[in-house]
């Protein structure tokens, strides 16, 4: 890995007129995906906690002249972010910077760190899908279950699922199984939750397939003359995301309206600074940025991991 001081020694070919191009340091970037797969919100300390408080279960009966049932809240997982800080600089010598002949390597170095940072967000933020299935990045607090696992905790007791079992590649099918199963999900004391999918997010070995099926009027792959149920109904409303981050080609993700799921915490957002030492005359510039990534409620998302 490249480091160290940039002097007149790290690209001589710089100190020298008729270079025609220099390349290598910026490309074109991809829009900003990392915020289709999170609510991002601001934070103002070292952590964020949430706090489950179960609700009531239903009503029982009340027989005449007998007193009512009183129910009581149960104080469930403490899900914490702990936000991590990230910086990347670089130092540039007194002497390289009044010999280098090409203004626009300076004004690429800015660039190249805004890019390397926007990539590292990036990263972070598709690591926890990658590794939904695994729980080797992320777990939920009090059962220790990946982001997707048909093992979820009540906290009332039992268990339920968030991952499409069986696992399935995406397809016509699948997704209408998974919509089938979010359509059924209820609170940990076994009340019914409006809950309904919103977004379909995907790697880019999926994007055309997801958009076939999305996209089509009538059943894809079938000679059947059926209406494609998914799109008469609006069923994912939001529609597809592509993310580039995803390293499973065939993993599928689903959000859900559910509050508290998917979410970014900024405690510092990107910023750039420079500088100059005083003694050697060397520039310094970084940039560094403070944030979480995680969930809390694991009916925010449904996933499913395609053999």
């Amino acid at each position: 890995m490249p480091g160290g001081i940039i002097n007149t020694g790290s690209h001589p070919k710089l100190l020298w007129p008729g270079i025609h191009a220099i390349w290598g340091q910026v490309y074109d970037q991809y829009p900003k995906e990392w915020v289709y797969l999170y609510d991002e919100e601001d934070s103002d300390k070292a952590y964020e906690e949430d706090v489950q408080i179960t609700g009531f279960g239903l009503a029982p009966k009340k027989p005449e002249a007998k007193g009512i049932s009183y129910d009581s809240e149960v104080q469930g997982p403490v899900q914490r972010y702990t936000h991590v800080a990230y910086a990347l600089g670089y130092i540039v010598s007194y002497e390289e910077m009044r010999d280098n002949l090409y203004e626009t390597v300076s004004q690429r170095r800015a660039k190249a760190n805004a890019f390397s940072m926007k990539e590292t967000v990036e990263t972070v933020a598709a690591a926890v899908y990658n590794d939904a299935f695994t729980g080797n990045v992320f777990t939920f607090a009090g059962s220790n279950q990946p982001l997707c696992s048909n093992a979820q905790v009540n906290t009332t007791g039992g268990t339920y699922s968030n991952a499409l079992t069986p696992a399935a590649d995406l397809s016509e099918s699948s997704l209408e199984d998974m919509c089938v199963q979010i359509m059924g999900a209820q609170t940990d004391r076994g009340l019914n939750i409006p809950l309904v999918p919103q977004s379909l997010h995907v790697s880019r070995q999926d994007w055309f397939n997801a958009n076939r099926i999305l996209k089509s009027i009538l059943r894809t792959g079938t000679a059947n003359n059926d209406i494609n149920v998914i799109v008469a109904t609006n069923a994912i409303s939001k529609g597809v995301f592509l993310n580039h981050y995803f390293t499973s080609p065939h993993a599928w993700f689903i959000r859900t309206n559910c509050p508290n799921g998917m979410t970014m915490f900024w405690r510092d957002r990107p910023t750039f600074d420079q500088d100059n030492d005083f003694d050697t005359k060397n520039l310094k510039a970084s940039s560094y940025m403070r944030f979480s990534v995680g969930c809390t409620d694991p009916r925010g998302i449904y996933g499913s991991n395609g053999p």
